[in-house]
């Protein structure tokens, strides 16, 4: 079949059903077909030495008219080639784009097909419009994979304003319902219009997918880092003289603490947390660090789950405090505060 005989349309041709995407005009496409509904469109495309009409499925698997879109695109197919898998392999270079008008028949999908004319746009407003969109899908490949080198640089010198918008339409990701409404646009500088506010949204999109990455890499590379350090740190300490005694105390403190947690007032379980977790960076040379543990023993070692009804006398408790623990007024204060409420 000729590419002279798409002017002699409408013509009757086989419809092969294409799943995954709508395929453009002067485009080499492999199409991997497995079901006998699209082995006999196939064959008699073959058996005629006729064009091929793909058209896209509405449904997945859909394999009837009314599952399908009603355009397309008319081609030719370059080579067959069978496949171990029982599946057939087909080149299929298209040819012009095309809209079914009347069902022939079911078995096997076959269609009069009539060819989608786009209207002609010339001069400035073309030139304008064409430069626009160029800009955008220059910004686009800036912060997206979409565009290859070899793609940009065609976009970018190419002058056939609805050649552009097909490579385009058929790199990005769009939904099939979108792409259609592309596909049948007739007006060429409604096209160009939408095309340009279409890539502005990816933009737009791309850069706060990009936000978004980066914010989340952000706050694991610090989670990272905290680990690192805290580990680098327990290494340290332990070079310099630490060892698992202070481990297993610092557990035994929190799991202490846990099973009174549901006795506690919130403000004392929070303190007494604070110097489990400072007891745990101190080292154990620090002098600090043996007035925490008491503390923190003395802290735990309070009876939180049983409760009497005899009454504190606070001053008693201040100065019993006072009397066995130098400083650490701020912990003491909240034992106080403790007392001073039950």
């Amino acid at each position: 079949m000729q590419i002279e005989e798409i002017q002699n349309y409408p013509a009757n041709l086989p419809v092969l059903v294409e799943d995954e995407l709508f395929l453009y005009p002067f485009m080499i496409t492999p199409i991997f077909i497995n079901d006998s509904s699209n082995m006999k469109a196939l064959d008699l495309a073959i058996k005629n030495d006729s064009m091929l009409f793909v058209a896209p499925s509405r449904l997945e698997n859909g394999r009837n008219f009314d599952e399908i879109y009603n355009c397309g695109v008319i081609g030719a197919i370059m080579r067959k080639v069978p496949l171990p898998d029982g599946r057939v392999k087909i080149l299929f270079q298209g040819y012009a784009k095309g809209k079914i008008i009347e069902q022939i028949s079911n078995k096997p999908l076959e269609a009069k097909i009539e060819l989608i004319k786009e209207d002609f746009l010339e001069g400035t407003k073309k030139e304008a419009l064409l430069e626009v969109l160029k800009e955008k899908v220059k910004n686009l490949a800036n912060i997206s994979h979409y565009f290859s080198p070899d793609l940009l640089r065609t976009i970018e010198e190419g002058f056939d304003a609805s050649r552009i918008c097909d490579l385009i339409l058929n790199t990005v990701r769009i939904k099939k319902q979108v792409a259609y409404e592309f596909f049948v646009l007739t007006d060429l500088e409604q096209k160009l219009v939408k095309l340009i506010d279409l890539i502005a949204q990816e933009i737009e999109a791309n850069k706060i997918q990009k936000e978004i990455k980066n914010k989340v890499h952000s706050r694991i590379d610090k989670v990272n880092k905290e680990y690192f350090l805290k580990e680098q740190l327990r290494q340290i300490q332990k070079e310099l003289g630490s060892d698992t005694q202070k481990e297993d105390e610092v557990r035994e403190y929190q799991k202490r603490l846990e099973l009174k947690k549901k006795f506690m007032h919130e403000d004392a379980y929070k303190e007494i947390k604070k110097q489990i977790e400072k007891f745990e960076r101190i080292h154990q040379d620090n002098s600090e660090a043996s007035m925490i543990q008491t503390y923190i023993e003395t802290a735990l070692d309070i009876p939180f789950e049983k409760i009497s009804k005899k009454k504190l006398d606070i001053k008693e408790v201040s100065k019993q405090l006072n009397h066995d623990h130098y400083a650490l007024n701020k912990p003491k204060e909240r034992i106080e505060e403790y007392f001073a409420v039950r």
